[in-house]
């Protein structure tokens, strides 16, 4: 039977150092990390996310600006803002929550926002140095799931891992972050011959596809780590993941819940990402002499 992994306890112990790392900022610099959200619409999701994102900042001793624009905002009066946080010293992070309405292209907006400000790390930029191991911001998700891995002490060198999904948001940034620790990665999708075959060779395998209980005890290694990324609602409104939870954890070693398991860790690398930025910020002034 599998350990469950945790992502609320961890997720709290990131977001407390954190928040000790802040008060200690705080009575250096007389500043603290601000984060900005712009939310478009009214998806009810979107608004959940938000909330909980403002909460964490509270938690962290952030300060922060919430934007709620109606569903009419045009792309241009949403670029208006971005270029308004983007000048505002006192803004380290701005995030525009997805998914967008159809008039606004998504692609547009992310590249509007200043890589040291993108703490989501979706700007081409960022993207980049990434893939070259230079990097100051990870996505959240992927590095949230990196950090749960950390904290429970799993060692990616040399193991085999496969990443099902291949999304620019989840699935190839994963794929890098294991690469980069040294894991040997396969990306499945949906022109990938044979899944079961694939996936029963991995040491950690990690699920990104969006389908309720994708994963079936019979596609997992025994003893495997099972990260589920996903997040789906059942019919009867329960949430679920990508992996069939009640039968895979016969079969692995570790696995993560949903919910509890990676979706709490996302916001607390919201914050660890705009806590960077912050320093970052507060280091070029200090080279530039302000």
């Amino acid at each position: 039977m599998a350990q469950k992994i945790d992502g609320k306890e961890v997720s709290l112990f990131i977001k407390d150092k954190i928040k000790n790392e802040t008060e200690k900022l705080k009575n250096k610099t007389g500043s603290v990390p601000g984060l900005a959200v712009i939310l478009v619409g009214n998806d009810s999701a979107s608004h959940v996310y938000v909330r909980n994102k403002k909460l964490a900042c509270e938690y962290c001793g952030f300060y922060s600006e919430s934007y709620e624009l109606p569903e009419s905002t045009s792309q241009q009066q949403l670029l208006k803002l971005i270029d308004t946080l983007n000048k505002n010293n006192n803004i380290d992070g701005i995030l525009v929550q997805m998914p967008l309405p159809a008039h606004i292209d998504a692609d547009t907006v992310i590249n509007a926002i200043l890589p040291e400000k993108d703490v989501d790390a979706f700007n081409p930029s960022n993207v980049g140095r990434i893939m070259l191991g230079e990097y100051s911001f990870l996505p959240c998700t992927p590095a949230g799931v990196m950090e749960l891995l950390k904290y429970y002490n799993i060692d990616v060198s040399g193991k085999e891992c496969v990443v099902i999904g291949r999304s620019n948001i989840v699935g190839k940034p994963m794929a890098m972050l294991l690469l980069h620790e040294n894991a040997t990665v396969t990306v499945c999708h949906s022109r990938t011959r044979e899944l079961a075959d694939v996936t029963r060779r991995a040491d950690i395998l990690v699920c990104a596809v969006g389908h309720p209980m994708f994963v079936t005890a019979d596609m997992v290694k025994d003893g495997a780590v099972v990260i589920d990324v996903g997040i789906n609602r059942k019919p009867d409104g329960k949430l679920c993941g990508d992996v069939d939870f009640e039968s895979v954890e016969k079969k692995a070693s570790f696995i993560t819940p949903v919910p509890g398991g990676v979706g709490p860790m996302t916001i607390s690398m919201l914050m660890q990402n705009t806590l960077t930025s912050y320093k970052l910020k507060v280091k070029r002034s200090q080279n530039n002499g302000i």
